[in-house]
């Protein structure tokens, strides 16, 4: 790699973090403790708080399981959709973590896993459509109406899809039983 490059590469990092301390400073003097901060904070306990108590507790493991899942692969592709400009986040939680941390550290791996457990013996591609139809058409126009989601570059129809792999992985791994001692 020659200094050239080097050079470049860290003039774009300068401008990163140029960028994010202006964002925490706009966090900090304007989002923080309003409504829809608290809000975004109620959101991101609360579906836990509900599923710690509806869980099926001898399922515990194997759900927590498929939603950790939920988690890395929604924040990944919150991250990646954020980073290039298809949409914004204009309410966080944390102002270090691009990705709408109640959606995707929350409402999404909780909603998955209830869906789960809920009815078993439904067919795992109707409960990935009821899942996938509920997190395009109504939480992600909800999260727009209320000003904390901004789509740029994206239609609620990209995001069906998506959101119906993701719940079948999930469902596909809550159901393995290769487990090996350790």
């Amino acid at each position: 790699m020659t200094q050239e490059v080097i050079r470049q590469i860290e003039q774009a990092y300068t401008l990163v973090e140029q960028a994010n301390q202006r964002l925490h400073h706009i966090w900090g003097e304007h989002i923080i403790f309003r409504w829809e901060w608290w809000l975004a904070l109620a959101l991101t306990i609360l579906p836990w708080l509900i599923w710690y108590i509806w869980r099926k507790k001898e399922s515990t493991d194997r759900l927590l399981y498929a939603g950790f899942f939920v988690i890395l692969v929604s924040s990944w592709l919150d991250f990646l959709g954020t980073t290039l400009g298809i949409w914004r986040y204009h309410i966080d939680v944390i102002p270090t973590i691009p990705s709408f941390i109640p959606w995707d550290f929350s409402l999404l791996p909780v909603a998955a896993m209830l869906v789960i457990q809920v009815k078993p013996q439904l067919h795992p591609w109707l409960k990935a459509l009821l899942f996938a139809g509920l997190a395009a058409y109504i939480g992600e126009p909800l999260f727009d109406w209320l000003g904390h989601y901004h789509p740029k570059e994206w239609k609620h129809i990209y995001s069906l899809p998506i959101y119906a792999l993701i719940y079948l992985a999930a469902h596909y791994l809550s159901k393995r039983n290769h487990h090996a001692p350790l």
